[in-house]
């Protein structure tokens, strides 16, 4: 079950280095509070992503789109080390006129974000200030990537987490009226990140199959 997660807090640069281009950046910040994501927010704890580092083959990515690959740590064309701030990444862009456009884009500042992929290991729950704290404590990291928009927050493995926590961590018992609540509010959660979704997609052109069909040598 896949999450994703992108700070505003944080910027990646674009530099050159004999020639070839990179980008550098922190795709995770530690110790700081996210945004509300469904009725908690979320803290991820120095460390996470220690193991991950060390046995997990990671990509980076363009927009999350495994179509667009960056750069990989098997290969070494991808860098990533946790440091005071968070998880410093460094990727090689390769020679290809996607990485060029991209390395453009984050020189003008149009893409200013980072996002990463990842699947929770453990995590912890608690009350703080009247908010309801998740704590990141191991995840195992499947990409790091640039990003156009933010990753939307409101997933859906998000919600049942939640939902699921709020059940153990606090002593609720499940009740009619409780399991009602929390479906009506999935509903909508899923129903705004379509919408999203569908807000951010481009709509085909409905002549283009045509006029391949009508051109091609069949």
């Amino acid at each position: 079950m896949l999450e994703r997660r992108t700070y505003e807090q944080i910027e990646i640069r674009a530099v050159t280095d004999g020639g070839s281009l990179r980008l550098i950046g922190h795709a995770a910040v530690f110790n700081k509070k996210s945004e509300e994501i469904f009725g908690f927010r979320e803290i991820v704890l120095p460390g996470a992503f220690s193991n991950s580092l060390k046995k997990d083959d990671i990509r980076a990515l363009w927009n999350h789109d495994p179509a667009f690959i960056l750069g990989r740590n098997k290969s070494g064309t991808l860098r990533m080390r946790e440091d005071e701030l968070g998880l410093r990444t460094e990727i090689d862009l390769p020679d290809t006129q996607l990485a060029r456009d991209l390395y453009t884009s984050v020189k003008r500042g149009d893409v200013d974000q980072m996002s990463f992929g990842f699947r929770t290991v453990s995590d912890s729950w608690r009350k703080e200030d009247g908010d309801v704290i998740r704590e990141l404590i191991e995840a195992q990291l499947f990409d790091v990537s640039p990003v156009t928009y933010p990753a939307y927050p409101q997933t859906d493995i998000s919600a049942r987490s939640f939902y699921e926590a709020r059940m153990k961590d606090f002593g609720t018992t499940p009740d009619p009226e409780a399991e009602a609540k929390a479906k009506a509010e999935l509903e909508a959660l899923q129903k705004a990140r379509r919408e999203f979704i569908t807000a951010r997609t481009p709509k085909p052109n409905p002549l283009s199959y045509r006029e391949i069909l009508k051109h091609a040598k069949l």
